[in-house]
């Protein structure tokens, strides 16, 4: 299990309890503010609880949702475009505007711990939005992946989520020719 500082005093009840603790070997600091009673947790899972508002976007997700067997090297988080600079290598950070930061965004198991993460119609959208910045193969790949389940995927979401967008118009157009 995950705690951030507060939630692990409530079982310890004291900053010296929490420090034995790590000592004993019963708990361990994974980062700052962050504990867990195993040593090893995923990256995702650490940061997604140190970054609550924090949703799991772009490569990250696709990995997560087996459109691409790429491992990504930097967890991809989306942000409220007016959240602090989170200074970490590990992360790279993707503003976006307030009142569509949190459409799509679902909670995603991962080992029993729950991740904020864009539903696949939301990633397929943002795929699309920034197919240019992103390499062509690994983009064939994604595409081709979505391709095979294009049958499970929403429409009436992809719609709603290609509507938060000015050029809603060419982004629908460019799906329907990419995808089905």
């Amino acid at each position: 299990m995950l705690y951030n500082h507060s939630e692990i005093k409530k079982i310890y009840k004291s900053d010296y309890q929490i420090s034995k603790a790590i000592e004993d070997g019963n708990l361990f600091k994974l980062d700052k503010g962050i504990y867990s009673d195993k040593e090893i947790i995923n990256p995702l899972i650490i940061y997604s609880k140190k970054y609550p508002s924090a949703i799991a976007t772009m490569d990250t997700a696709f990995y997560y949702y087996d459109l691409t067997d790429v491992i990504p090297q930097k967890i991809f988080f989306a942000t409220p475009s007016n959240y602090r600079k989170i200074s970490n290598d590990m992360i790279y950070q993707i503003y976006v505007p307030n009142d569509i930061l949190n459409q799509g965004k679902i909670e995603f198991d991962i080992n029993g711990e729950k991740v904020n993460m864009y539903d696949k119609e939301r990633l397929l959208v943002e795929l699309i939005r920034k197919r240019k910045q992103i390499p062509f193969d690994y983009y064939k790949e994604i595409i081709s992946n979505y391709r095979k389940i294009s049958d499970d995927l929403d429409m009436y979401k992809i719609d709603e989520y290609l509507s938060l967008y000015k050029n809603d118009v060419n982004l629908s157009d460019v799906l329907m020719r990419e995808v089905f």
